[in-house]
């Protein structure tokens, strides 16, 4: 009997012990039908792989006890890939409450942020790009692959880490202190998938949500330039503002619907209603539209509960050959689009009260008797479009707060009023006429645009009339008495257009960082590829975090001909990672700056060869004689070889060197006061050298504002600021007597518009203001011009290049300097082509009359780093943060706050 028992015994223990005797599939039907709840406790350490069978395997993937102490608390931890060849994730289950967990999102990459159990994701996500895998929130069922689907990781290309990312958003459950190990369990093989699955994030980065706004809409587009894609499921996500989500592929003017739900839902990837394919050049469109009721102040884009999101989650499968992990959108390149967009889009879809939850971001009414704040009307309504100057402003083709410019003084000069009034029903009437035309033919079209144009900048002029004076301040510091030589001053009518039968605008190259001309006049672009600069780009210490990514593949500089906006030569592939400014010199020769390697390169533009000079460390920010922080632009003197780099992002000086490229010396500040003085920077973005006078001029571009130096002395010669230029100025342009800029996006509630300005050198007055009628600035990031009026404008965010032309009534005549009279030349009105391809100077720089160079790109206002803004924001330049906000190119706030020490 005792035998008996003993044996018994021995039974138990080694059933107990041995679940690997089970079959496989019998265990990972447990491992997927057992749901334990984490929110309260942690039940024990589970084993983190379980076999399923010989070739699939699942890995648990579980926050290792955890306890927030304070609301929006972002955790990170990571799991290695038990395997070093590759493998395919087929399936997800997540296992988190809304009690506790607002979002999770898993990421793949080669090597975590920290080598910890679990960290703050404020450090950061991983070291190399983290390409999403998965997102949770809200309660959400489980994502389903399709037969054949998977995301592939391990092996020579797939991610070799999975780290989570765990958002606590109100941590009033977590008052008894007890462990959290929220997570998600994946289900993986070995067997390769024919299918290879991806993520789209379309992410808005800049959307200001203005207090009391009833209806807010925040746009984004993208052109998909890839193989083919299926979507199969998608995500919407915002925070209690948002009240739905649209997202849709366009083709040939045709929306088709990809998702359309309301973030106050459960936020589960959702099966798309009919299978959706993406093809090379389609546009991505999506819409969310948000009310300010309710708030006291503007809401902006952010990760914490007081900030808002705009994220449409896209879920795709590609052909395993040319298989695409990871995209992002944070653009809205086709702002007009959206004028035909579904009615649908703008109609909220009702939420029952028992639906909103509460967490970090949502709150749930209590007594479901009443009627919660979120809770949509039960009936379909259709969101108020704006008022009648928004309804002007889509008429015009025009920003609405450039339409709002007549409300300035309704009172002040009553003429100049009723030929405005006159004037915007002239722009409707012939908008109107201009629809119908179009339909007959393109050469109508072409004329109507014509029309529209013309008639949009009399409607300019005639606005500016309405301005208060204090709009119009010039703040200009002339030259002290008795300096200088001899400048031509411009007078007259000198008017720029854009030059609509210039096919370039088509070109759609990456984010167009730098333009030059070269000494054949021929337009050089420098450009970003497929790379992008956003929040993972950089960290707090400005080190690229992208490197695993490699350099860019294609071809980054691109020589145009102006005529016809062919290619006519390219290079500078695998070379560059985040291209920036370009200039050409007089001898033809790049020069290029690279905000992540932090070096300035002179290139030989007619080989392949190494480059001729590098300065600065790659990869290594600095702020010595021998490192550079994200530099912006060069200049180079066509008389000495004198070298000119403004150090830039994380710096506020200019750095000279000699023609070999020692250090000579340095100078500038960073500006502090609201008032900065002469000298001092927040970010010096643009050069422009004048070398008859002996000047270098800077676009000081957070300080809104132009400052010119003597280049002998490096003494402070003047500065030049205007109103209409807002807060920004990104980037200049000298030729004998002009100078031309571009201002950057406004802020919220300020008035003046993106646009460009051509002003009389010497005295500093704005002569005219120009925009494009095909398209619309978002973002121009540098801007070029030659002697013969012809003006060239890259755009970071819609990725454009414009071709703008001059028609001059003017007067050339001379300045008294230096006690000097020069004799008067006048010129009759003349049409200056700018079709012409002759050497109009020896120089070819960003302008011709002086080597004006490279400029680069920009920053998105607004934009918030914390937790999970981090993870993807398309776009622009992740310049700066609220707290402290790129791109992808890609805002227009303060600098991040470096880290103390180093």
């Amino acid at each position: 009997m005792a035998g008996f028992r003993s044996l018994l015994v021995l039974l138990l223990v080694f059933q107990s012990s041995c679940l690997g005797f089970r079959s496989p599939l019998s265990v990972f039907k447990r491992f997927k039908e057992t749901t334990r709840s984490f929110s309260n406790e942690c039940l024990g350490t589970t084993r983190p792989v379980i076999p399923v069978d010989s070739s699939d395997f699942a890995l648990d993937i579980r926050m290792p006890g955890v306890t927030p102490k304070q609301s929006d608390t972002y955790f990170c931890m990571s799991v290695r890939l038990p395997m070093d060849e590759e493998a395919f994730v087929i399936d997800f289950k997540p296992h988190a409450s809304m009690d506790t967990v607002h979002h999770m999102l898993l990421f793949g990459c080669n090597m975590p942020a920290s080598t910890e159990n679990y960290w703050f994701c404020d450090e950061g996500t991983c070291t190399d790009k983290a390409n999403i895998l998965y997102a949770w929130a809200r309660n959400a069922p489980p994502t389903r692959l399709p037969k054949g689907v998977g995301f592939r990781v391990g092996g020579e290309t797939g991610s070799k880490y999975f780290v989570l990312q765990v958002h606590y958003g109100d941590i009033s459950a977590f008052r008894d202190n007890h462990k959290d190990c929220s997570g998600v369990s994946l289900h993986l093989t070995r067997l390769p998938q024919p299918l290879i699955a991806g993520m789209y994030l379309m992410m808005s980065v800049d959307t200001v949500i203005p207090a009391g706004e009833k209806v807010v809409n925040s746009d984004i587009s993208c052109h998909y330039k890839k193989y083919p894609m299926h979507v199969f499921a998608y995500r919407v996500h915002t925070h209690h503002l948002g009240k739905v989500v649209s997202g849709y592929r366009v083709r040939n003017g045709q929306w088709t619907l990809i998702g359309h739900q309301s973030p106050q839902l459960p936020q589960a990837f959702y099966p798309v209603e009919h299978p959706v394919d993406v093809s090379f050049g389609d546009i991505l469109a999506a819409r969310c539209v948000f009310t300010g009721e309710g708030r006291t102040e503007a809401t902006h884009i952010g990760g914490t509960s007081s900030d808002e999101m705009c994220n449409l989650y896209i879920m795709y499968y590609m052909e395993a050959k040319h298989a695409v992990s990871f995209m992002t959108c944070t653009q809205n390149i086709a702002p007009d689009l959206f004028r035909t967009i579904p009615p649908e889009a703008n109609i909220p879809i009702p939420v029952k009260s028992d639906m909103v939850m509460m967490h970090g971001h949502h709150k749930e009414t209590v007594n479901k008797d009443k009627t919660s704040i979120l809770q949509q009307p039960k009936r379909e309504e259709v969101l108020e479009q704006g008022d009648f100057y928004s309804l002007l402003s889509k008429l015009l083709g025009e920003r609405e707060d450039v339409v709002h410019v007549h409300k300035y003084n309704p009172t002040e000069k009553a003429e100049s009023e009723s030929d405005l009034v006159a004037e915007i029903a002239n722009v409707v009437q012939k908008k109107d006429l201009g629809q119908s035309d179009a339909r007959e033919s393109a050469e109508h079209e072409r004329d109507n645009a014509l029309l529209v144009r013309d008639r949009i900048h009399k409607f300019h002029r005639l606005a500016s009339t309405l301005r208060p004076a204090e709009s119009r301040v010039l703040s200009l510091q002339q030259p002290l008495p008795g300096e200088g030589t001899w400048e031509p001053e411009h007078t007259g009518d000198f008017h720029v257009e854009e030059a609509l039968d210039w096919p370039g605008v088509y070109l759609l190259p990456g984010q167009v960082s730098g333009m030059a001309l070269d000494p054949t006049n021929n337009l050089v672009i420098f450009h970003r590829g497929n790379h992008v600069w956003d929040g993972n780009s950089f960290d707090s210490k400005f080190i690229y975090q992208q490197r695993g990514l490699g350099p860019i593949e294609e071809d980054t500089i691109l020589v145009i001909d102006p005529n016809n906006a062919a290619v006519l030569q390219s290079s500078g592939k695998n070379l560059f990672y985040l291209p920036h400014g370009l200039s050409i010199d007089k001898d033809g020769n790049y020069w290029v700056t690279d905000v992540a390697l932090h070096q300035v390169f002179k290139l030989n533009a007619n080989n392949e060869e190494a480059p001729l000079l590098i300065l600065g460390k790659s990869m290594q920010p600095g702020s010595d004689q021998n490192h550079f922080c994200q530099p912006t632009d060069v200049a180079v003197d066509p008389d000495t070889g004198t070298i000119y780099v403004s150090d830039g992002y994380c710096n506020s000086r200019i750095v000279q060197f000699s023609p070999s490229g020692k250090f000579i010396t340095q100078w500038g500040e960073e500006s502090t006061e609201s008032n900065p003085k002469p000298g001092q920077f927040s970010v010096p973005h643009s050069l422009a050298l004048v070398p008859h006078l002996g000047q270098l001029c800077v676009a000081d571009r957070e300080n809104g504002r132009i400052q010119c130096f003597k280049t002998d002395t490096k003494e402070f010669v003047r500065e030049i600021k205007h109103a209409s230029f807002g807060r920004n100025v990104f980037a200049i342009s000298y030729i004998p007597g002009l100078l031309f800029a571009v201002n950057g996006k406004p802020y919220f509630e300020d008035q003046e518009p993106v646009q460009g300005f051509v002003m009389n050198f010497s005295n500093g007055e704005i002569i005219d203001v120009f925009k494009p009628v095909r398209k619309h600035f978002d973002m121009p990031h540098d801007i070029t011009a030659s002697e013969d009026g012809t003006v060239y404008v890259g755009d970071a965010h819609t990725n454009t290049v414009w071709k703008f032309t001059s028609t001059e009534k003017m007067e050339h005549r001379s300045v008294k300097k230096a006690g000097i009279e020069v004799q008067e030349i006048k010129d009759s009105e003349h049409k200056l082509e700018g079709s012409s391809g002759r050497v109009l100077g020896r120089l070819r720089g960003k302008g011709s009359g002086g080597l004006n160079l490279g400029n680069f790109f920009a920053s998105r206002k607004g934009y918030s780093r914390k937790g999970f803004d981090r993870l993807s924001t398309e776009g622009s330049d992740q310049e700066k943060d609220d707290d402290g906000s790129e791109s992808e190119e890609e805002y227009s706030a303060p600098l991040p706050i470096p880290a103390p020490s180093s």
